[in-house]
């Protein structure tokens, strides 16, 4: 029914609404999921309640994101207090690890450096072993830390048991120029699922970037 001639009819017959009351506040055909008729006052109330519902919920939602912020934000900056206390790069590399364990959760990570280390004893770190053109050509592309399971094999081979890790972040590391790849993984599949939000992975890229650059030949 057009909702204009429902307008017209109520200015021309102002008493309909006085004789029929009952029908907005009583006996309004409206039904429950249970099959029980509902007043059109208890539906009114129940889509209030719904509503408040949604509202509560969301702002659950936002008040949880804020806090789960506010925790990585607070862990971002104990492992920059720590990175500024480190003398060196294999303690550089030990903080950064030990971070991501302890702090993030992450199980499994792996750093690989293909720029000449400052120090010729860091030259011996595990970090700085070789690693393929394609693996530097790989990271030297993103623009973005890349989260998922499709990771070449070079890169899963720097995890013992890589078999049983089902989802990876590749980070690259950078300053000037790239010089490295912070590789994090997880037997869980869902722990670094493709479309992740990366914004706090950026802010560690950058951060661990500055923080290990420092022992790094120019």
């Amino acid at each position: 029914m057009n909702p204009i001639a429902v307008l017209e009819f109520l200015r021309e017959h102002p008493q309909f609404l006085e004789d029929n009351a009952h029908l907005l506040y009583h006996d309004a055909p409206t039904w429950s999921q249970d099959g029980r008729v509902l007043s059109l006052t208890e539906r009114q109330l129940r889509t209030l309640r719904e509503k408040n519902a949604n509202l509560e919920r969301q702002l659950r939602d936002m008040l949880r994101a804020g806090t789960d912020n506010d925790v990585t934000g607070e862990r971002l900056h104990r492992v920059t207090l720590a990175f500024f206390a480190a003398r060196d790069l294999a303690t550089t590399l030990d903080v950064l690890q030990q971070s991501l364990a302890e702090d993030f959760q992450v199980p499994r990570t792996a750093v690989r450096l293909w720029a000449t280390p400052s120090d010729d004893a860091a030259k011996q770190l595990v970090e700085c072993l070789p690693v393929s053109s394609e693996v530097r050509d790989y990271t030297d592309r993103l623009d973005m830390p890349y989260c998922g399971r499709d990771v070449s094999g070079e890169v899963k081979s720097w995890f013992d048991g890589a078999r049983d890790l089902g989802s990876f972040a590749l980070i690259p590391l950078r300053a000037r120029q790239t010089f490295g790849l912070l590789a994090l993984a997880s037997p869980d599949e869902q722990r670094f699922p493709p479309g992740m939000g990366t914004v706090y992975l950026t802010r560690l890229s950058e951060l661990a970037s500055m923080a290990l650059e420092r022992y790094l030949a120019d």
